[in-house]
């Protein structure tokens, strides 16, 4: 990972600040993304310290609202000069339903479309990388979810398990499409099932009894952040993912679903192509983006510097 840039969202607390160690260590420049502050301080404090000769540094934004989301592109793309790895791993569960301000149910938002429309608005810059790779962070709750195209954002009243299972199913569907529209390219996409960790998932924005309840699972069954950062540092940096042909990197393994550094079958639903058309057709429209990725909604971003 020696001169490589890595984009990481998520990444000031559990399995994302471990991943961000890791790569640091491995000689990744780092851009994090989080939204609390404190924590951001933190986690710089922490990575500079575990390795003191990395380059890191961080962004904040809400991912939850798109305009947040557009604005953490413009930035990437008017400061960073190249990126090798995108990471999308900020997401949450919520025990109540809500809206964000663009009207879409806040799990939906969070979890599915940040990760399409960061992706998006950062394709031409990773396309640009000699093999750069997109890394989407999934889960092994979506088995059993479909997806409600009646109600796909979720207004009508999709909160917790359901929400959060759905948009697992969206994070793997949009995988298998990227992977698609990439074919041909210097840049893969894959998503995975890190495991059920012991971080602060379920905690924030959520009652009591969903505290307690995803409290006592991790006592009894959960993995270290140490356990569940595994897998997105393979698909992140191992080989196996990629190839290696006259000294060069070049684009390999794409459009899998992993769990414990091995490419598994998800559901049924989430192997479905035409769904996976349809979920990127409806999220585009969301995000007021063309089918072909240019955005009817944000003015060009600044030219890197």
């Amino acid at each position: 990972m020696i001169g490589k840039t890595v984009v990481i969202t998520g990444a000031t607390s559990g399995i994302g600040l471990e991943v961000a160690e890791d790569l640091a260590r491995q000689g990744a420049a780092l851009v994090l993304v989080g939204r609390d502050r404190q924590r951001g301080e933190a986690a710089l404090a922490r990575l500079r310290a575990a390795a003191p000769h990395a380059s890191v540094d961080i962004r904040y934004a809400d991912l939850s609202e798109m305009a947040e989301v557009r604005r953490l592109a413009a930035d990437l793309l008017a400061t960073v000069g190249r990126i090798d790895v995108l990471i999308n791993n900020a997401g949450a569960i919520f025990d109540r339903h809500a809206l964000t301000s663009d009207g879409l149910e806040r799990t939906f938002a969070l979890n599915h479309m940040a990760y399409f429309l960061l992706t998006e608005l950062l394709l031409e810059r990773l396309k640009q990388a000699p093999a750069a790779r997109i890394v989407n962070v999934a889960s092994e709750a979506h088995r059993g979810a479909t997806l409600d195209f009646s109600d796909l954002t979720g207004r009508n009243g999709a909160k917790g398990r359901l929400a959060y299972s759905r948009s697992k199913l969206a994070n793997i569907l949009f995988t298998s499409e990227l992977a698609q529209r990439l074919a041909g390219t210097s840049v893969t996409a894959n998503c995975l099932h890190p495991g059920f960790v012991a971080s602060r998932f379920g905690e924030p924005g959520n009652g009591w009894a969903m505290r307690l309840g995803i409290g006592l699972l991790k006592r009894l069954i959960a993995i270290t952040p140490e356990e569940g950062a595994k897998t997105i540092v393979f698909l992140a940096a191992s080989p196996e993912v990629g190839a290696t042909t006259g000294g060069s990197e070049v684009a390999a393994v794409s459009g899998r679903y992993y769990a414990k550094c091995r490419a598994i079958e998800p559901s049924a639903a989430a192997r479905d192509a035409a769904t996976a058309r349809r979920l990127w057709d409806e999220s585009a429209r969301i995000a007021g983006l063309t089918t072909d990725g240019g955005d009817r909604g944000m003015a060009a971003p600044a030219a890197a510097g």
